[in-house]
């Protein structure tokens, strides 16, 4: 006998995957959770419910809503752009160095044995929003990945996105 796992949480983000049948994706305003969260000061109530923990000069840092497994980290940068190629040579910089800030956070908050650090470049990719590039950082642990996704087609993530984001804007400040 199989058993149901919910994930009711997921639907938000299958809903906003595609646009509704017969319109095109510029038909939705703002539907770019990373533009939305750009005025917002990542210490602001708006940005802890937004799951910023940096924006500044250089990007955005974020959890991500919907991760691979817990302290699942977004880079992004200010500008709402689909590709590398279409980025100065100093907003990239300034990704990388977010990448580097956000690699040591996972590091001292939560202490993983590994990390993948990578971009999905269009949707056939993986990309879930590819009209604005971001960089993945997902920590991994030995033993972290089990039969669910396989057969059950779910991930089992064993900390809150609020506990995860107090864990990192801890790490943060201690910087």
């Amino acid at each position: 006998m199989s058993q149901q796992l919910w994930a009711p949480w997921r639907m938000a983000y299958i809903k906003d995957l595609d646009p509704a049948p017969g319109s095109s994706p510029g038909d939705k305003p703002n539907t770019c959770f990373l533009c939305e969260a750009i005025p917002h000061a990542a210490d602001s109530q708006q940005g802890i419910e937004r799951l910023l923990l940096i924006n500044d000069e250089r990007g955005l840092m974020l959890l991500n809503r919907f991760p691979y497994t817990n302290g699942h980290l977004l880079i992004a940068p200010r500008e709402h752009v689909g590709s590398l190629t279409d980025l100065t040579p100093q907003v990239r910089a300034n990704l990388m160095e977010l990448t580097v800030v956000g690699q040591q956070l996972l590091t001292d908050a939560m202490h993983p044995q590994g990390m993948n650090i990578g971009i999905n470049l269009g949707r056939c990719a993986g990309a879930g929003l590819p009209g604005h590039i971001h960089i993945h950082i997902v920590p991994r642990w030995n033993g972290d990945t089990n039969f669910m996704p396989v057969f059950g087609q779910v991930r089992v993530i064993p900390q809150a996105l609020e506990e995860a984001h107090a864990w990192l804007r801890e790490a943060l400040n201690k910087h």
